[in-house]
């Protein structure tokens, strides 16, 4: 777990030192997902449907699959294949929280191409300022 602390304190300054760009969202306020309601859904065992995504620095919450920081292309490929053959009315999730939203670079193209291939129920989850801040010490699930 300090590890893991470790490594997100690391990608957010990274992030914030070198993606200080005022990017424009691509999803609407009904595609987020605050993290209450899948922390919630993880605890009470009701996140079977669900597919959760890591498409930050490392897949801290629990039950979630890591693909890689979604800023690198090589990611996004390896997300596609991933999604490739899951139904497109599955619900899923993809998070980073490296940093605020308006610099990662992360979740704009990961998102993107969530919706280029026509997932109906796509959400990201809402982690305005980073995974530490809104998900790590409210002490929701994670992996260990």
């Amino acid at each position: 777990m300090r590890h893991t602390i470790f490594l997100i304190s690391v990608m957010m300054l990274f992030c914030s030192g070198l993606f200080a760009q005022q990017n424009k969202e691509n999803w609407t306020k009904n595609q987020l997902l605050e993290p209450s309601v899948l922390a919630s859904k993880i605890t009470e065992n009701k996140a079977k449907n669900l597919l959760i995504l890591s498409i930050g620095p490392d897949a801290v919450i629990k039950g979630s699959v890591e693909i890689g920081p979604g800023q690198n292309p090589k990611n996004i490929k390896n997300l596609e294949n991933y999604l490739k053959n899951v139904p497109k009315t599955k619900e899923v999730i993809i998070y980073c929280g490296c940093c605020p939203f308006e610099r990662c670079p992360n979740v704009r193209p990961a998102f993107k191409l969530l919706m280029d291939m026509g997932f109906k129920n796509g959400k990201l989850l809402n982690l305005p300022k980073n995974i530490k801040t809104n998900w790590l010490d409210k002490d929701y699930p994670t992996n260990d």
